[in-house]
């Protein structure tokens, strides 16, 4: 019987933690700071319940789906969503266009990403 109960214990656990779904980027500014720097402010939308399912990266992509930058997210974010978050990136003048994509503890890629070009 406690086998049981502990199997239904761990199940729930799991459907719990997977109820958040995965990360979604839901924009992104980008202010050129002068020599191939930019400014990249990104807004990450996911259901953080704590420690055990939250989102904790977000990445910069090239056009060939290269990573340019990461920034990491430290912890949960339960009571601040959507939020908001900056990075500073040098980037290369070959990459006219990029990709922000969502990384969650549980799930790890899979949400919304959101493209856009660099400004000149």
């Amino acid at each position: 019987m406690i086998y049981k109960l502990i199997a239904l214990v761990a199940l729930s656990t799991v459907a719990l933690l997977s109820f958040a779904g995965e990360a979604d980027v839901t924009n992104v500014k980008i202010q050129h700071l002068g020599d191939r720097e930019f400014q990249i402010s990104t807004t990450v939308a996911h259901a953080d319940t704590g420690w055990d399912h939250y989102a904790n990266r977000w990445d910069v992509l090239d056009e060939n789906g290269d990573v340019l930058g990461s920034r990491e997210l430290a912890h949960p974010h339960v009571d601040e969503q959507p939020f908001t978050r900056s990075l500073r990136l040098t980037i290369p003048a070959s990459v006219k266009v990029i990709t922000v994509r969502a990384n969650d503890s549980v799930h790890g890629l899979g949400g919304k990403t959101f493209t856009l070009e660099l400004p000149n």
